[in-house]
Formats: C-alpha cells, sequence, structure tokens
C-alpha cells in the first residue's frame, strides 16, 4: 500500500506543473477575452456619443453638444477654426444658429459611415465619419452640404467624451440649383467670436477636392493611405 500511495504521489508531482501551466494559460485567455469585451463596449459608447452630438447638433442644443467634449477638448467646423474649451466651444456654436430649436429651421448633421478604432488600452480612440447635411430656413431657400468627420476620444473617469472633433465640409450647394450649378464657399474666421486658433489645414469645398488625411492603415495591406491632394489653382497647390 505505502508503495501505491508514494507512486501516486509521484504522478502527482509531476502533473502538478502542467496543470498549474494549463491554468495560468485559460487565465491568459479568459483576460484577454475580458479585455476585448471592454474595447467592444467602448467601441459602441463611442458611436452612441456621435450619434448624441448629431442629434444635439441638429436642434441647436449647444449646451449639451459642449458637455460632449473633454474640458480641453476642441471643436473644428471648416474653415471656422479651432475653438478650444467646453464654454468657447458653446460660444462658436452660436455662430451657426442660436442657441434652441426654431419654428422652420433645419439643421440635420447626420453621422453615417463610421470607423472607430480604439487604442489597446481602451483610453483614447480615433473615428471617421461621413457627415450629410440638410440646411434650410422655411420660405427662405435650404442648402446640402457634405464633410467628413476625423475626431479624438478620450475617456475620463469611466466616460467618453470627445477630445477633438474635426469637421471637414466637402462642400455646400443650394438645394434648388444642386451640385451642377451651385457651390458656395465655406465660412471663414469671425471676427465677432474669433477662434482659439486659425484652421489646422486650409482648404476649399466643393468644387475643390480636398481629402482629409485618414487615421487609420488600408484595412487589407495594413500600409497607411498617403493619398496626394489634387492641384488646387486657387490655393496654389500644384
Amino acid at each position: 500500500m505505502m508503495r501505491k500511495l508514494a507512486i501516486l504521489a509521484a504522478a502527482l508531482a509531476l502533473a502538478t506543473p502542467a496543470a498549474a501551466q494549463d491554468a495560468a494559460a485559460v487565465k491568459a485567455r479568459v483576460e484577454a477575452l475580458r479585455a476585448r469585451v471592454e474595447l467592444l463596449k467602448d467601441h459602441d459608447k463611442i458611436e452612441n456619443l456621435q450619434a448624441a452630438y448629431g442629434f444635439y447638433f441638429d436642434k441647436s442644443l449647444w449646451s449639451e453638444v459642449a458637455d460632449l467634449f473633454a474640458d480641453d477638448g476642441s471643436f473644428e467646423y471648416g474653415q471656422m477654426g479651432v475653438y478650444v474649451g467646453k464654454a468657447h466651444i458653446k460660444r462658436g456654436l452660436t455662430l451657426i444658429s442660436k442657441e434652441g430649436p426654431e419654428f422652420g429651421k433645419l439643421n440635420n448633421h447626420m453621422q453615417l459611415q463610421s470607423i472607430i478604432d480604439v487604442a489597446p488600452d481602451g483610453k483614447t480612440a480615433k473615428a471617421r465619419f461621413r457627415g450629410m447635411m440638410q440646411l434650410s430656413r422655411a420660405n427662405e431657400g435650404g442648402q446640402w452640404g457634405d464633410g467628413v468627420y476625423e475626431n479624438d476620444y478620450v475617456k475620463q473617469n469611466g466616460v467618453w467624451k470627445i477630445a477633438r472633433l474635426h469637421f471637414y465640409v466637402d462642400g455646400v450647394t443650394d438645394y434648388d440649383l444642386g451640385w451642377t450649378k451651385s457651390a458656395i464657399p465655406l465660412a471663414g474666421q469671425s471676427a465677432a467670436i474669433p477662434p482659439d486658433k486659425p484652421p489646422t489645414e486650409v482648404y476649399r469645398g466643393y468644387p475643390g477636392a480636398y481629402i482629409p488625411p485618414y487615421h487609420y492603415p488600408h484595412p487589407v495591406t495594413g500600409q497607411p493611405l498617403n493619398i496626394p491632394q489634387p492641384a488646387d489653382s486657387v490655393l496654389g497647390r500644384k
């Protein structure tokens, strides 16, 4: 009997390292899956954050829009310049319209075609969205618009906020005339409520063809997208 117990004890001793390794491998896999789930949850939260921005923006709820930003966050719309901090972002938004919904005002900014990349540590993220605009005043005419968002986000105390919002306005046209007959110039910097910084990049909208830089590599080749900007005689770009 003693001999059998000794043999069993020796076998268990030999098995323990392997069992420990298996347990460690399982634990590592569980932790990796947990981290993956957290990143997926972060992805959804950022998508919802940007969608909320669009709904608030539509109704000119500037206080609610500003509260989506980090305290030192920045807002840049077309060629209007960069507004920094919640208070100044809110003031800059009043250049678009006064705060709150108005009878006869259409200001739709749809958030579409999202590409969201969360950093592995789950603390920051970048995203690109397509923005489609429907702008109008009743009995005064309307406009169609299009643009691209390239945004940065930051997680603070477990809550995702906008760190940098940059809406590159591709172009704006008269609703009735359409893209073939109308190209409305982009608004510049305001003298009444000056931005904190000039535009990050100088470009013009349609008929210009500026391509906002892509924050992400090609999803198949893994290579960065270094696309040369088309020539523009107005800006002197060759």
